[in-house]
C-alpha cells in the first residue's frame, strides 16, 4: 500500500483511539518508522483530538459521553502494550477524562444556578404570599371598623385638646351593643422616643380612671386602635406616658378629655 493510500485509509486514526489488533499496531509502528510523514500524521491526529476535547468539553451531550464511555470500554477490552506507541493511549485516556470532568462541573454549575433560581423565586412567592395574607387581615379589620363607625348605634366622643396642646383632638367611637371601642387618634402629635399613648375610661364621682389600652406603634398613618370595653365609662381620656403605660394617668400630661 503506498503512502498516500495508507495515509487516507482511516488506519491512522483507529490507532490512535486504540481500537487495532495488536498485530495492526505493529504493522503502524513499522509504517511510522519507516515513512516520516505518517508519524507526522499520527502525532498530528493526537493533537487534534486533545485540542477539540479541551475546546468541546463544556458541551459534551449525552450521546458524545455514552461514545466516549463505548470507545473505552473497546480499548480496554484486551491488554494492548503502549510501549511501541510512545503513550498515546495514555494522552487520549488523559484527554478524554478531563473532558469528562470539565463536562460534569459545566453541568454541575448549570444545576447549581438552577437551584438557586428556584429558591429566589420561591422566597419571592413566599413574601408575595405574606404580604396578601396581612392585606386580607387589614382589609377584614378595615371592614370591621367601617361597620362600627357606621352603625346608628355607635355613640361618637370627641376628646378636645387639654391645657399641653389646646390644638390636639381624638375621636372615641363606643357600640355598647357589640361591646366595642375605637380610638381615632389621627389628632395627637406624633409621641416622643420612649413615650407611648395610654386611654382611660373615666368615672367621674369620684373620679376613677381605668386604662383600657396603649396606642402603641401610632403615627400619622397608624392612627385608628381598638381597645378594651368599659361599660361603666362616664368620660376618656388620653394621656403620653412612658412605654409601656403608666398604672395611674400622668395628668400634667393629659392631651385630651371627653364626656361621653
Amino acid at each position: 500500500m503506498e503512502t498516500k493510500e495508507y495515509l487516507e485509509s482511516g488506519i491512522l486514526e483507529l490507532y490512535v483511539y486504540g481500537l487495532l489488533s495488536e498485530a495492526e499496531n505493529d504493522q503502524v509502528n513499522a509504517m511510522a518508522n519507516k515513512h516520516p510523514e505518517i508519524k507526522a500524521e499520527i502525532v498530528s491526529i493526537e493533537k487534534a483530538i486533545i485540542n477539540l476535547s479541551s475546546s468541546f468539553a463544556p458541551f459534551i451531550s449525552h450521546s458524545q459521553f455514552e461514545k466516549i464511555k463505548a470507545q473505552l470500554e473497546l480499548k480496554h477490552g484486551k491488554v494492548v502494550d503502549l510501549k511501541p506507541r510512545n503513550n498515546t493511549a495514555t494522552y487520549i485516556g488523559w484527554a478524554a477524562a478531563a473532558a469528562l470532568l470539565v463536562g460534569i462541573g459545566f453541568q454541575y454549575n448549570k444545576l447549581s444556578n438552577t437551584q438557586n433560581k428556584i429558591q429566589s423565586i420561591e422566597s419571592q412567592k413566599s413574601k408575595l404570599e405574606q404580604t396578601v395574607v396581612e392585606l386580607e387581615l387589614k382589609n377584614k379589620e378595615t371592614t370591621t371598623v367601617l361597620n362600627v363607625v357606621r352603625d346608628e348605634k355607635t355613640t361618637i366622643i370627641p376628646l378636645a385638646g387639654q391645657a399641653i396642646d389646646p390644638k390636639a383632638s381624638a375621636k372615641v367611637y363606643w357600640n355598647k351593643e357589640q361591646q366595642t371601642v375605637y380610638v381615632d387618634a389621627a389628632g395627637l402629635p406624633e409621641p416622643p422616643e420612649g413615650m407611648v399613648y395610654q386611654v382611660w375610661a373615666l368615672k367621674l364621682n369620684p373620679l376613677t380612671p381605668t386604662s383600657i389600652g396603649l396606642l402603641e406603634n401610632y403615627t400619622a398613618d397608624n392612627s385608628l386602635f381598638k381597645v378594651a370595653n368599659n361599660e361603666g365609662a362616664e368620660a376618656f381620656g388620653i394621656t403620653l406616658e412612658p412605654a409601656g403605660g403608666s398604672k395611674s394617668p400622668t395628668l400634667e400630661k393629659l392631651y385630651t378629655l371627653g364626656k361621653v
